[in-house]
């Protein structure tokens, strides 16, 4: 098994007006008043003892997937680059990984189906870190991170202590947790232990265009291999390579909204995707409000909506971040005026 790897025998380098340029998948020009990377604990500890996070918090930044960053920042920003897993537990039915926040989320969960450990198998090619995936409870084709998730590590900005987080204890919610709410801004995600099975895998197949696909390609009975080679095939026909064209994935949540408000617009479009919920609230893909707000495939300047997936916003070359925010905040208005529903941004906004 891979153990940890951290560079931490020398002092963590704080630079000053940083190009962010390459450190965020919508490719946006962009500059930190202030920037360190950490590659351990120890860096984060010695940060501390610098009084690095005594004047203000630092932005903390993953794989920059996740975030439109506007302009210039005048605040400082620190990049997670804590590295390694390894399996820490085990017994006959389950295995108990730990892997370094800044591990690289999809890497992880190829790895993990490599070992033939089951769980994540569904959040495939989802972009961003493994410290980003709690906070953002990570979910994908019917399964959402908190159903493998055991504890993580945190570090504690303003004491500088460590401490650790159960299952229990992360308010974990849809696209939601305490990490955005409580601790938001407070603590940086050290590490993440996932509990994922051995034997007797739980597959995961139900999801419409999962499911589609393993038939058109004649598996019935997968495996959690097969589940993954689907995942990833499905997000690449939909996805754009952030290499190719600036994205950020999804840029709005699914929004959750009550039965009730759900009515009148079956009856205006009775073709509306919706999947119930507990209680009587329903989820509706962003993306068909979106397209059928006419916004698929349109470009305004430098950016565009996805023409294959509504839901994915484009740096077609030379955007700037007020270009993807302004446009975004126009779809967001078009489908407020049109289906009466609010979109929230599932992208962190930095300025």
């Amino acid at each position: 098994m891979t153990h940890f790897s951290v560079k931490s025998s020398s002092h963590p380098q704080i630079k000053k007006n940083f190009d962010l340029t390459s450190f965020n998948t919508l490719g946006l020009p962009s500059k930190a008043a202030r920037f360190v990377e950490a590659f351990s604990t120890d860096h984060l500890l010695k940060l501390h003892e610098q009084a690095f996070f005594q004047e203000e918090f630092p932005f903390v930044l993953g794989g920059g997937s996740n975030v439109l960053l506007k302009d210039y920042l005048d605040i400082s920003v620190l990049k997670n680059s804590i590295s390694g897993k390894k399996v820490i537990k085990q017994d006959d039915s389950f295995v108990w990984i730990e892997a370094g926040a800044g591990e690289n989320w999809h890497e992880l969960v190829d790895w993990a189906v490599e070992q033939d450990f089951g769980g994540i198998e569904n959040l495939a090619l989802i972009p961003g870190t493994v410290g980003a995936a709690p906070i953002q409870n990570i979910g994908a084709y019917g399964v959402e991170l908190d159903q493998v998730f055991e504890s993580l590590e945190l570090f504690d900005m303003r004491t500088g202590k460590l401490h650790t987080y159960c299952r229990e204890e992360c308010g974990f919610g849809y696209r939601d947790s305490i990490f955005k709410h409580e601790l938001k801004g407070r603590v940086i995600v050290t590490k993440v232990v996932l509990r994922l099975t051995k034997i007797n895998h739980i597959i995961h197949s139900s999801y419409r265009s999962l499911n589609d696909f393993l038939r058109e390609n004649n598996i019935t009975k997968p495996e959690i291999g097969d589940i993954f080679d689907a995942v990833v095939a499905i997000r690449r026909s939909k996805l754009p390579d952030p290499a190719d064209l600036g994205n950020a994935g999804s840029f709005f949540k699914n929004p959750v909204v009550e039965r009730a408000a759900l009515e009148p617009i079956l009856h205006e479009y009775s073709d509306i995707p919706y999947f119930e919920m507990e209680g009587e609230v329903v989820k509706i893909p962003a993306g068909w409000l979106i397209e059928k707000a006419g916004w698929k495939g349109r470009r305004v300047g430098n950016v565009g909506t996805y023409e294959n997936q509504a839901l994915v916003i484009v740096n077609h070359g030379g955007a700037t971040g007020e270009e993807i925010y302004e446009h975004a905040m126009r779809i967001k208005a078009s489908v407020k005026k049109l289906f009466g529903i609010d979109l929230v941004p599932e992208v962190n906004i930095v300025q």
